[in-house]
C-alpha cells in the first residue's frame, strides 16, 4: 500500500511537470478600443482577400461578431475569389484548396492572386489548417513550399502586402486518466502539436520584425488571463489550444471567435497606420 502511495504521488509530480507549463509568460493582448477611428476608416477603403478553410471561417465569424458591435468598423465583408468583386473596396474571403494537403493550399492562393486579384488587393493572407499539419509532415518541406509560394508573387505584385499566418493548434484532454497515459507515450494530439509548433517557429524566425505576421497560434493558445497553455515533451516546451476556447478539439467558439478576429482586425489597423 505504501508502495502504490509513493507511486501515486510521483504520477502526480511527473503529470505536474509535463502539463500546463506557464513558463513564466504572461501576454498583454493589444485592445480593440485603443484604434483610432481614422485607422477604421482608412482600413475600410483597403482591398484585401483571405484564403482559408474552416477555422477562417470561425475568424470571419468574430470580426461580423465585432462589426455588428462597432460603428466605427465599417469593412465590407463577402465570400467571393472573383476578381470582378475587387473594384472597390472588400474584405474578401475565400475557400481553398484541401485540408491535409497544403500545396493544394498553395496553388489556389497563387491561382486566385493571379487570376486578376493580385492587379487590385492591398493586402492578401492564406492561412494553413491544424489537419494540414500533423505528426507525420514533414514541416521543412511545408515550409519551403510556402516561402515560394510567397515570394513568387512578392515579386510578381511588389504593392501588395502579403502577412504570414502560423498554424492554428489543437486542444487536448487533461483529464488525470489521459495527463497519466502521456506520461507514458505521447497520444496523437500531443504530437500533431509538436509538429504545429515547429512549422509555426519556422515562421515566426524568418519573418520577425521584417514581414508583417498574424500569429494566430500565439492568440489561441493565449488564455484571457494572458497565461500561455503550453506543455511539455522531451524537455521541450510547446503551445496548445486551450479546451475554454473550443468546442470540437480544434474549431474556435465564439468566445475564441472574437478574441482572434479582434487581434486580426488590430494587426490590419496597425499596417495601415504604417502607410
Amino acid at each position: 500500500m505504501k508502495n502504490l502511495y509513493i507511486f501515486f504521488i510521483f504520477l502526480l509530480f511527473l503529470i505536474g511537470c509535463k502539463e500546463e507549463v506557464t513558463m513564466n509568460e504572461r501576454i498583454k493582448m493589444a485592445s480593440i478600443k485603443d484604434v483610432p477611428d481614422a485607422t477604421w476608416q482608412k482600413l475600410a477603403k483597403k482591398k484585401i482577400f483571405f484564403g482559408h478553410q474552416s477555422v477562417g471561417d470561425n475568424i470571419i465569424s468574430g470580426v461580423d461578431q465585432i462589426i455588428s458591435s462597432n460603428e466605427a468598423i465599417k469593412l465590407n465583408v463577402i465570400k467571393t475569389k472573383d476578381a470582378k468583386n475587387f473594384d472597390g473596396p472588400v474584405f474578401a474571403h475565400s475557400y481553398i484548396g484541401k485540408n491535409g494537403d497544403t500545396n493544394s493550399k498553395f496553388r489556389e492562393f497563387a491561382d486566385i492572386i493571379n487570376n486578376g486579384i493580385g492587379n487590385k488587393v492591398d493586402i492578401a493572407f492564406l492561412k494553413m489548417c491544424f489537419w494540414d499539419i500533423r505528426r507525420g509532415t514533414d514541416v521543412s518541406e511545408v515550409f519551403h513550399n510556402y516561402k515560394k509560394t510567397i515570394r513568387t508573387l512578392q515579386k510578381k505584385y511588389p504593392n501588395v502586402t502579403f502577412i504570414h499566418m502560423t498554424v492554428p493548434l489543437m486542444s487536448h484532454s487533461n483529464s488525470f486518466i489521459d495527463k497519466v497515459k502521456r506520461i507514458v507515450r505521447p497520444d496523437n494530439s500531443v504530437m500533431d502539436n509538436i509538429k504545429r509548433n515547429e512549422l509555426n517557429q519556422l515562421i515566426v524566425k524568418e519573418y520577425s520584425n521584417k514581414e508583417p505576421i498574424f500569429n494566430i497560434a500565439l492568440f489561441e493558445s493565449t488564455r484571457q488571463d494572458g497565461t500561455r497553455a503550453t506543455f511539455r515533451n522531451n524537455k521541450n516546451s510547446y503551445y496548445y489550444l486551450p479546451q475554454e476556447y473550443t468546442d470540437d478539439g480544434g474549431h474556435l467558439n465564439k468566445l475564441a471567435s472574437k478574441y482572434v478576429a479582434e487581434q486580426l482586425l488590430i494587426t490590419l489597423a496597425k499596417l495601415i497606420e504604417k502607410d
